[in-house]
């Protein structure tokens, strides 16, 4: 790996990047202050875990614990402050928030990094419209502080002034891929037989064996987001009940969960959730993760029995996790997440 670009402390290359990184420490003065105004307190949480988080496609680094005993007890670098939060959430916290360094394997390119910051913030006993807030406000703070009018990537801008688009992630596969996508949905379950003919009418190749979700990113990917953070940020909300994760269903609603997801210039800036307070479903959805992690990546991570006894009893809240370096490549214009980053990892 070394040797493939130059040392980022080149004295050259350095000066280059000082401008972007001069920018990162005023957007995170300007967002500490944001935040400290609107009642949050800034918590710094752990990042060795028990478990990395139990997504099918995140893959994390591990590291080994050993005691006075010397006995190794496997644990992971964090990919998402998330169960530190939740649990200070159990505890009695009400509005927090975290620049937190985390950490995703496999995960390398201009808007992708080993070692990053995720900025996570949660709000208890708030509904997750008031994080959709939220982020109009740190989109045009993060631009105050970088003296920026708009926001840039790869030739596409938004106005971080101006109010977000607000689309149902059904409006948008009508809209650009001609899907009725909640006709796909059954007793919360994706049909993969009704989505697979959309995507073809779609023009979308799809292989034998994608799932009903493989399905849905591919449509996303290739029909829906190109569409999405142009001229301002979209606020992409509802996401489909396969596709919850941490998010509780809508109420009343048997097809879609309280998820949203924040894109400007096309770039996927923040994943938002009305969280999932029931540990029992929050357990079955992990362990169907892993079950399609094992089959598709041949690996799983255990469950973090803590996490599932905090959630038991921790309070309805929102919490939103955003990509604290995409979005300063945004206010600036950076081409690469290595341009703001101080130190990045070398390749």
């Amino acid at each position: 790996m070394a040797g493939q670009s130059p040392p980022f402390w080149l004295p050259g290359r350095h000066a280059a990047r000082r401008p972007y990184l001069l920018a990162r420490g005023r957007i995170a003065t300007a967002l500490r202050a944001w935040f400290d105004k609107a009642g949050f307190l800034e918590v710094e949480t752990a990042t060795l875990q028990v478990s990395p988080g139990n997504e099918t496609h995140l893959h994390a680094f591990s590291t080994g614990l050993m005691g006075p005993d010397t006995v190794r007890h496997e644990l992971y670098l964090r990919t998402s402050p998330e169960f530190a939060c939740k649990k200070l959430l159990a505890a009695g916290e009400t509005r927090i928030f975290d620049f937190a360094r985390v950490f995703r394997n496999r995960e390398r390119g201009a808007l992708h990094h080993p070692e990053f910051t995720m900025l996570e913030w949660y709000r208890a006993n708030e509904t997750y419209e008031a994080l959709m807030d939220d982020c109009a406000a740190v989109l045009a703070e993060a631009a105050h502080a970088a003296g920026s009018k708009q926001f840039s990537f790869r030739g596409r801008t938004i106005d971080p002034f101006a109010a977000p688009e607000r689309l149902t992630v059904a409006e948008a596969f009508a809209r650009d891929a001609g899907i009725d996508l909640l006709a796909t949905i059954r007793d919360g379950e994706g049909d993969r037989a009704a989505l697979a003919q959309g995507a073809r009418t779609a023009g979308v190749t799809i292989a034998d064996d994608d799932t009903w979700g493989d399905i849905f990113s591919r449509i996303l990917a290739e029909r829906v987001e190109p569409h999405l953070g142009n001229g301002r940020a979209t606020i992409l909300y509802e996401y489909p009940l396969p596709q919850a994760a941490l998010a509780r269903a809508k109420q009343g609603s048997g097809k879609v969960a309280e998820r949203f997801e924040l894109y400007a210039c096309g770039v996927e800036l923040g994943n938002a959730f009305g969280e999932l307070t029931d540990a029992a479903e929050q357990r079955a959805r992990f362990a169907a993760a892993m079950d399609e992690k094992q089959r598709i990546h041949g690996e799983r991570y255990p469950v973090d029995e803590d996490f599932l006894d905090a959630l038991a009893t921790m309070p309805q809240a929102s919490g939103i996790a955003l990509g604290f370096d995409r979005l300063v490549m945004l206010a600036t214009g950076a081409e690469r997440i290595e341009q703001v980053i101080w130190t990045p990892v070398q390749d």
